[in-house]
């Protein structure tokens, strides 16, 4: 029997990713750490703190303890938002007491074990939490995993933005985050109306370059590999912005402007509604 091919592989990517923020957070001044980022009310040491969160949960996960239950109950995605916001917020808040250099140390520590929990899941079984911003009531591990990936990639890159310290848009590390972002097209597209085999595509210029192709079918949308046919709209990003319109880090209209929609513009422009992480 064949072995089934992952359609984004992530889970050997996340070593390297570690390893460039940790560098990157031993070369921080005192002032780097207290700068504010796209990520709303948090500096960057709190973005660090809350990369820290994400490795203990999935550590902890790993040894089947889950914390306490929600208060209240969770019936859609914005009570599950909600759950989620108070959670990071209380992380963050208690993290303050603790040192930039602990911090290093700990993500240090808990990044080789988070490693090795995405390394030793099956790809193909059920994942323990859904992509629910691509509209999946359930997920497979790669998708779960590819989505764990954006958030890291994602985090550090708005510490990076803030203190001016690029390193990590490059097709190795950016191509895969930004592939499993589009896999939310679909879904951000699910109420934009359309003649069947309607076809848009989106391409990210730079190293990390790529085009998209959304397509029109009678049940839905769909994300194809190839065009097949002449789009009907074709929209044009930088990796800069990209990144930015996925994790509401810039103002969709300033997106658009900063962007090239050729042909339906009303079609393509539906693309800087789009929000690939959980807000």
């Amino acid at each position: 029997m064949a072995e089934q091919e992952v359609p984004i592989k992530t889970v050997h990517l996340f070593r390297l990713l570690d390893q460039k923020l940790i560098e990157l957070l031993k070369s921080l001044s005192a002032d780097d750490w207290n700068r504010p980022t796209l990520a709303k009310l948090w500096t960057v040491k709190d973005i660090a703190a809350h990369l820290l969160d994400g490795n203990i949960r999935v550590i902890s996960s790993s040894h089947q303890f889950a914390g306490d239950p929600p208060s209240n109950p969770i019936n859609n995605y914005s009570d599950l938002v909600d759950f989620l916001n108070v959670l990071n917020a209380t992380w963050v808040n208690a993290m303050k007491r603790v040192s930039p250099q602990l911090l290093i140390d700990l993500l240090e520590t808990t990044g080789k074990q988070y490693g090795k929990v995405m390394a030793a899941a099956d790809l193909f079984a059920p994942a323990p939490f859904s992509v629910a911003w691509a509209g999946e009531d359930e997920s497979v591990n790669w998708f779960h995993i590819a989505r764990e990936y954006t958030e890291k990639f994602h985090h550090q890159q708005q510490i990076r933005e803030a203190v001016g310290k690029q390193g990590i848009l490059t097709a190795e590390l950016f191509y895969p985050c930004i592939d499993t972002f589009m896999c939310g097209l679909p879904h951000t597209y699910r109420t934009v109306k359309a003649n069947t085999s309607t076809l848009i595509q989106i391409t990210v210029t730079g190293e990390a370059s790529g085009n998209w192709y959304l397509l029109k079918m009678a049940e839905g949308w769909t994300l194809i590999k190839n065009a097949g046919s002449v789009p009907d709209a074709i929209v044009t990003l930088s990796p800069d912005i990209a990144w930015k319109v996925f994790t509401k880090g810039i103002n969709p209209q300033a997106a658009l402007e900063a962007s090239k929609v050729s042909g339906n513009i009303n079609l393509g422009e539906n693309l800087f509604n789009m929000v690939a992480v959980m807000a």
